[in-house]
């Protein structure tokens, strides 16, 4: 009976001890995979930038650098779905995402659309003005009118002369209660709220002075025409022309251009009119902004693009790209002085629908400036989140920033 309870006992142990092994199992499941790839064109070769790579059905993604190279983090429940990437012009690339999981280099080839390749001819007789006021019409349609919270990425590069000064990144959650248009257009009606900050210490640069103080991802929010509906005269709608229709994620899409004072192209479905992707760029204007120190600035140019993906029948943020370039004179002389620069990007990570609790007006960010709301570097936090890969043009910018300390170092810095 003795044998039989020890017997018992080491079954029961050895039981026990397989149980917890496959429950530990189970939690290194329940981690994040990383999937590192690389987009090209398949007859050129070239990098795809912005692509879009996603999990089919699935709200989370990220987007391809300026060498179409990408690191994508998702869930790895998620291995035995399909991985999905897109492109404007291409048709879609497809496979399980365990059968490229362990390819290495993985470089992912996109075709462009035998639709573009055939030139297709125009079967409707609809016009650009046309197109864009349907368009617009339908955005209560194509967005969410419910709530809903974002997982973003954020990041601002700021630079003189064409040399980086300060870096921050910041990741994000951003709620919305719908895309319903609203009264005030400059005033922010999403509610953010900082997970984690980092930033390096070129905000103590001298330099730092002559780049807007307030709140720059509010700002870069409200460069969301679509959210915010995009404002312009008459003539912007009416001189709104269609160029050759594109291909999208399987769908033919209309492609509509405005130029004038600044210059317009939006990339719009043909199933459903959604618009997809937005791209603006307004050149040298002249206008006096800010004065510094006996300084002026003119503004000289600024690139803005905006993305959209679907998830569950509704279109949500991608990302945001905005790029404003100054100039700054002596005031007195008109003698120029030097030129800043301000990058920033807006990566959407994941999509919430309908979520069970908002962000509170306790927990939101604070309107000035994020380099001045700290919290303390997150090393782990950050080796998991998805951001924009580094590109060399990144490691310029990070060789700019280490002249004064690694940037590892300068995260660490409170």
């Amino acid at each position: 009976m003795a044998n039989f309870a020890v017997m018992s006992f080491t079954i029961y142990t050895r039981f026990a001890i397989v149980s917890l092994l496959m429950v530990a199992s189970f939690c290194g499941l329940a981690q994040n995979l990383t999937l590192s790839g690389k987009v090209v064109d398949k007859d050129t070769s070239e990098p795809l930038v912005f692509a879009s790579v996603s999990i089919k059905g699935k709200p989370i993604g990220t987007i391809a650098n300026f060498l179409g190279e990408f690191d994508f983090h998702f869930p790895a429940e998620y291995r035995n779905d399909i991985l999905v990437i897109s492109m404007i012009g291409y048709e879609n690339y497809e496979a399980p995402v365990w059968s490229v999981l362990n390819t290495s280099p993985l470089v992912i080839t996109l075709n462009k659309s035998i639709t573009l390749l055939q030139e297709v001819v125009v079967t409707d007789s609809l016009d650009g003005s046309e197109i864009f006021r349907i368009a617009l019409s339908r955005i209560d349609q194509n967005y969410p009118m419910h709530p809903f919270i974002l997982d973003g990425f954020y990041r601002d590069i700021k630079k003189v002369g064409g040399t980086s000064i300060a870096l921050l990144e910041a990741a994000v959650k951003i709620y919305d209660e719908n895309y319903a248009e609203p009264r005030n257009k400059n005033k922010l009606r999403e509610r953010v709220r900082l997970v984690e900050v980092r930033k390096s210490l070129g905000y103590e640069n001298k330099f730092n002075t002559y780049f807007d103080q307030k709140n720059l991802l509010e700002d870069l929010l409200l460069h969301n025409n679509i959210r915010y509906r995009i404002e312009g005269s008459e003539e912007l709608f009416t001189n709104m022309i269609r160029e050759n229709d594109s291909y999208y994620n399987g769908h033919e899409i209309y492609v509509v251009k405005y130029s004038g004072p600044f210059n317009l192209k939006v990339y719009i479905d043909k199933t459903d009119y959604a618009i997809i992707h937005l791209e603006h760029h307004v050149d040298h204007t002249g206008d006096n902004l800010l004065r510094k120190k006996n300084l002026v600035s003119r503004f000289i140019g600024q690139k803005k693009v905006i993305d959209f993906r679907k998830y569950d029948n509704k279109m949500y943020l991608n990302y945001i790209s905005v790029t404003s370039i100054e100039k700054w004179y002596d005031e007195q002389t008109n003698e120029l002085k030097f030129e800043t620069e301000l990058l920033q990007h807006l990566l959407i990570n994941d999509v919430h629908p309908n979520p069970t609790k908002e962000i509170s007006t306790t927990e939101k960010m604070r309107n000035y400036g994020l380099q001045y709301q700290d919290y303390p570097y997150n090393k782990e936090f950050w080796a998991q989140y998805n951001v924009i890969k580094e590109t060399p043009l990144d490691k310029k910018i990070t060789e700019d920033l280490e002249k004064v300390a690694p940037l590892e170092k300068q995260f660490e810095v409170e």
